[in-house]
C-alpha cells in the first residue's frame, strides 16, 4: 500500500498538469492580442490605392518622355588610364592654387590645341551641359542664355530651360550646326540675325515660348518649328519664306497669324497652321492661277483647322494640291 506522502506527490502532479495547459493557451492569446496593439498605432488608410487615389499616391508626371534625340550619339573611345608620375613631389599640394590655366600639350603628331571658349556664366558649356562629340546637351540645365558652345558644335538641345532671348553672337562662327532646339523655354525676343549667318542648319525648333516675331532664317533650313508662341502676321518679313528652297516642314500652329504666309516654296511638304486667327485666303495661296493643269506634288500635309475659314468658300485654291487641306469645310 503507498503511503499517504505518495498519494499526495501523485495529486500534485496531475493538479500541475492540468493547470500547465490552459497557462499556454492563455499565454498565445496574450501574445497575438499584443501583436495586433502595434497595428493599432499605424494609419494604413493612405496605403489604399483605388482608381480614384492612384493619381495622388503616386505621382508619375515625372516619367513623361521628354527627350528625343533624333542624332546618333557618337562613340566615346575610353583609353588607358595615365601611369602615376614617377617623381611624387611635382604634384601640388592639397589646397594649393596655381594661377592661370596648365597648359595641355597635345599628342604627338597632332596640332596645337584649340583654345577654350570664353563663356557667358563663368562655367564652359561642357561643364554646364553634356557634351558628346558634336552634339551638345543643356536640357533642365536652369540656363538663362545660350552658353558659349565648342566651335565644332553640330547639334545643340537647350529644352526646358529659362532662356529669355537669343542675340546675334551667340551662334557666331558655329558654321557646322545643323540643328538648334530651344523648345519650353522662355524667349520672348531674338536678334534678327542670330541664325542667318548659320550656313548648316537645318533644323530649328523654338515651339513653346514667347516668340512675338521670327528672325531671318538661313536658305539652308528644312525644318522650322515655332508651335505654341505669340506670332502675329506682322511679327512675319514679307515673303518671309519664298527664297528658302530647302524647306520642307513649316509648322506655325497655335500662334496669332491672321493670313497665311505667302508665297510658299515649291520644296515645302508640310504645312501646319491650325489654332491661328486666319479668316480667307487668295485663290493663288497654293497653286498659279495663271499656270493651268499645275501639280503642286510635294504640299501632301497642310492643317488648317482650328481657324474661322470656311475652306470650301475657296476651291480654286486646292486645284493643284495631291490632297485637301484639314479644316472646315
Amino acid at each position: 500500500r503507498m503511503c499517504p506522502l505518495g498519494w499526495l506527490g501523485v495529486a500534485s502532479l496531475c493538479l500541475g498538469t492540468l493547470w500547465a495547459v490552459p497557462a499556454k493557451e492563455r499565454r498565445k492569446v496574450e501574445k497575438a492580442k499584443a501583436e495586433l496593439s502595434l497595428y493599432d498605432n499605424l494609419d494604413l488608410d493612405n496605403y489604399e490605392v483605388t482608381l480614384e487615389s492612384y493619381g495622388d499616391i503616386l505621382d508619375l508626371s515625372n516619367y513623361e518622355e521628354l527627350y528625343d534625340y533624333g542624332d546618333l550619339v557618337p562613340k566615346i573611345e575610353v583609353g588607358t588610364l595615365a601611369p602615376r608620375p614617377k617623381d611624387p613631389q611635382t604634384l601640388p599640394e592639397l589646397g594649393e592654387t596655381t594661377s592661370g590655366t596648365p597648359n595641355l600639350q597635345p599628342p604627338s603628331g597632332a596640332g596645337p590645341v584649340p583654345p577654350a571658349p570664353i563663356p557667358r556664366q563663368g562655367l564652359p558649356s561642357c561643364l554646364l551641359c553634356l557634351c558628346l562629340g558634336s552634339s551638345v546637351y543643356c536640357d533642365d540645365a536652369e540656363l538663362e542664355q545660350i552658353p558659349a558652345l565648342p566651335p565644332d558644335t553640330a547639334f545643340l538641345y537647350a529644352r526646358f530651360n529659362r532662356i529669355g532671348a537669343v542675340r546675334a553672337n551667340d551662334f557666331r562662327g558655329l558654321e557646322k550646326l545643323k540643328r538648334i532646339d530651344l523648345s519650353s523655354n522662355s524667349i520672348s525676343w531674338a536678334d534678327a540675325d542670330a541664325f542667318r549667318g548659320l550656313p548648316s542648319l537645318q533644323e530649328l525648333l523654338l515651339p513653346e515660348n514667347r516668340l512675338t516675331a521670327l528672325p531671318e532664317l538661313p536658305r539652308s533650313i528644312v525644318r522650322l518649328d515655332a508651335r505654341l508662341n505669340r506670332i502675329p502676321s506682322a511679327g512675319l518679313r514679307p515673303e518671309a519664306f519664298r527664297d528658302l528652297k530647302q524647306l520642307q516642314f513649316l509648322h506655325l500652329s497655335d500662334n496669332q497669324l491672321d493670313f497665311i504666309p505667302v508665297p510658299l516654296p515649291e520644296s515645302l511638304r508640310s504645312l501646319h497652321l491650325q489654332n491661328n486667327n486666319i479668316q480667307t485666303m487668295h485663290e493663288d495661296t497654293f497653286c498659279d492661277s495663271q499656270e493651268q493643269g499645275q501639280i503642286r506634288r510635294a504640299l501632301e500635309d497642310i492643317r488648317l483647322d482650328g481657324n474661322p475659314i470656311n475652306l470650301s468658300l475657296f476651291p480654286n485654291a486646292f486645284s493643284c494640291l495631291p490632297r485637301l487641306p484639314t479644316g472646315r469645310f
